[in-house]
């Protein structure tokens, strides 16, 4: 086997392979081999030792050769990606079969782009951001959750007076300075939990204090900026009736109802450092995100790395399949998300999705980069505190036990935990 080499631009390796006459007969006798085995031919038996010639009459000598090329080209770039030590990041094309006697063929081969980055690298100086949780932060998270776990009983007391937080059922108007309804703003048998700011600003709170039955007109001015341009600005007088009012019913954060939450035997105040921890852990991470990304942004600014279009192909479909299952979640189908932005899947694709997956591929290959030029190394002692760091939140000795198991080293968690820290490790190294 010949092969000569040469790179082109988009990480693409061009390679012109000629075959020995050998190993073409080699596989021509494979095919031979696989059409006596497999075959159907009349007067034969399946697997009954039927003569070339009798095989070549039956399928015709192109259908021969075109299974003998196919066989020699399989075993050509196996050949040649041992050879050449190469790994593929997508399906070699055949770009053109040059000859047939010799055997000699022009492929393509899509691998890992070259990763060039100055020295400049160790220079780089980031500012580590301070991350801290405020008391507000803990009391917003704890009203979210007393919101979340609200309930609602009816009220049929007609002297009772709503409240934020009550939900009213209500038929309303939007009436305009002449007392024409203006279009778009009539609603009938609509849910309204007060304090929502769903509606426009005044609306939810000129409805405070209102009871099952009456009616009231409620004075709005739409903000300048509102989305509508037809409401923007706009004095609005709407009429309110209340058919249905229902009175909300917050949860107590009593023992018991923190347990049923986390699972922890806390009071309030525990409670509170436990809201308190979590959110710092979430803020954390997002600070650890940003930071990342502005390494990544001064790397590319001394680097080169030419992506292939397989490449990043294969990273903008991972990235849309997130996308996918994120959209999923909120019980929205993608097509009708689409369907709503008025866009096809390729142009969201293209608008929304390549520029970040094209960022993400770039960050992945050049840390990678940096790391292995780094060559740092995680320590046994900085596993066993990020291992107890991941367990600390466990209280079951089984959980607890099962966990232990899956961290030993070698482990495919263990070393995917490894990875994830000296990454961490790299990235901090660049900040102060």
């Amino acid at each position: 086997m010949k092969i000569e080499k040469k790179n082109l631009p988009k990480s693409i390796v061009e390679y012109i392979i000629e075959a020995d006459a050998k190993e073409v007969a080699k596989q021509r006798k494979r095919v031979f081999e696989y059409l006596r085995k497999n075959g159907d031919i009349k007067g034969f038996r399946k697997g009954a030792n039927v003569p070339d010639d009798v095989l070549e009459k039956n399928y015709g000598p192109d259908h021969i050769n075109q299974m003998t090329v196919e066989y020699t080209i399989d075993v050509l770039y196996k050949e040649t990606l041992k050879k050449e030590k190469l790994v593929p990041v997508a399906q070699a094309e055949i770009k053109e079969i040059i000859s047939q006697e010799p055997l000699k063929i022009r492929m393509h081969v899509e691998v890992l782009p070259e990763i060039t980055i100055k020295p400049a690298y160790k220079k780089i100086k980031l500012t580590k951001k301070k991350v801290s949780v405020s008391a507000s932060e803990v009391q917003a998270a704890l009203d979210d959750i007393q919101t979340r776990f609200t309930h609602f009983h009816e009220v049929e007391d007609k002297k009772k007076k709503a409240a934020m937080g009550d939900k009213l059922t209500i038929d309303t108007d939007g009436h305009d300075s002449k007392w024409n309804i203006m279009e778009s703003t009539s609603m009938r048998d609509y849910p309204l939990v007060l304090g929502s700011n769903i509606l426009v600003p005044g609306f939810e709170e000129g409805m405070v204090g209102m009871k099952l039955g009456e009616e009231k007109e409620i004075d709005v001015v739409f903000p300048k900026d509102y989305h509508n341009a037809e409401f923007a600005g706009k004095k609005t007088k709407f009429n309110v009736t209340v058919k249905k009012f229902e009175h909300a019913h917050k949860p107590e954060f009593t023992e018991e109802f923190i347990k049923q939450l986390r699972g922890k035997d806390l009071d309030l105040k525990g409670f509170k450092e436990l809201i308190k921890s979590e959110l710092m852990e979430t803020k954390t991470m997002n600070a650890q995100m940003e930071e990342e990304g502005q390494l990544i942004d001064e790397l590319l600014k001394i680097s080169t790395l030419d992506i292939g279009d397989g490449l990043l192909a294969n990273q903008i479909e991972k990235v849309y399949t997130e996308i996918k299952e994120n959209v999923s979640k909120d019980g929205v189908k993608m097509e009708h998300y689409l369907e709503s932005l008025k866009m096809t899947e390729e142009q969201y694709k293209e608008k929304n999705v390549t520029p970040s997956a094209l960022k993400r591929l770039q960050g992945e290959l050049l840390l990678h980069k940096v790391y292995e030029m780094e060559k740092l190394e995680v320590t046994e002692a900085e596993m066993k505190k990020e291992i107890e760091k991941a367990t600390a939140r466990f209280e079951s000795p089984d959980v607890l036990e099962k966990l232990k198991e899956l961290y030993l080293p070698g482990n495919k968690y263990y070393e995917e935990l490894k990875m994830r820290v000296g990454y961490r490790k790299l990235i901090d190294s660049f900040f102060e």
